[in-house]
């Protein structure tokens, strides 16, 4: 099996407990708090803001004119979702422009982006796209979840159908082309490592739902 395929199988007890999440029901259904889905919506476009300079990142480093501009890409596309989704929704859902300012990274979003910068910083190129890689993988898994079963109507219906969309699926299965040739060229050592890093970034996927469904902020 190749690199992505074996660590999927291997995150499968992670990836199960993601698609219980309460959050997930809930926006599955449409009962979502909105105050919960305020407080994620705001949490994740300060972690976009992030991920997009990993990507970024990720194009600079990466070894073949096919990675730098899938990760290009990539790092456009994170900006124009900040910016489209994110915006129709604080509208919808009352964040004012205030409000947006003034946000700042839950300690679930700061040890999320964090983790991502100190890859890009500290850590090999196969590492890091690693890491980037559930972002994908993960959404794309919830969306094609959540989307048979999803409430019509729904007041989140546009967040499901931004991930549920073969075009989003497509992306995905670049990006794990991108890692599983990484994984190829590289070392069993190295390979342990990119296994690390998938494995704790799904672990931050977890969290940071668990966290939006608790409104979780700063305890001191």
């Amino acid at each position: 099996m190749s690199f992505c395929d074996t660590i999927w199988q291997d995150v499968a007890p992670l990836r199960r407990a993601i698609l219980a999440q309460p959050f997930l029901a809930e926006l599955a259904d449409g009962s979502l708090a909105p105050e919960s889905f305020r407080h994620y919506m705001l949490q994740d476009s300060l972690y976009l803001a992030e991920y997009a300079r990993a990507l970024a990142i990720a194009s600079a480093r990466a070894p073949t004119a096919t990675a730098r501009l899938e990760f290009s890409d990539g790092a456009k596309v994170a900006v124009q979702v900040e910016q489209a989704l994110h915006q129709a929704f604080f509208e919808k859902f009352g964040v004012t422009p205030e409000m947006a300012h003034k946000a700042e990274p839950s300690p679930v979003c700061l040890g999320y982006t964090s983790y991502l910068t100190g890859l890009a910083a500290t850590r090999s190129y196969e590492e890091l796209i690693a890491g980037i890689l559930p972002c994908f993988w993960v959404y794309w898994e919830v969306g094609c979840d959540i989307k048979p079963r999803a409430a019509s109507p729904n007041p989140y219906a546009a967040w499901i159908d931004t991930y549920a969309d073969p075009s989003f699926g497509e992306a995905t299965a670049r990006v794990r082309a991108l890692v599983d040739e990484a994984a190829a060229n590289s070392t069993p050592v190295i390979r342990a490592a990119m296994e690390t890093a998938f494995r704790n970034a799904t672990r931050y996927e977890w969290m940071f739902w668990d966290s939006a469904y608790r409104r979780e902020a700063w305890p001191i």
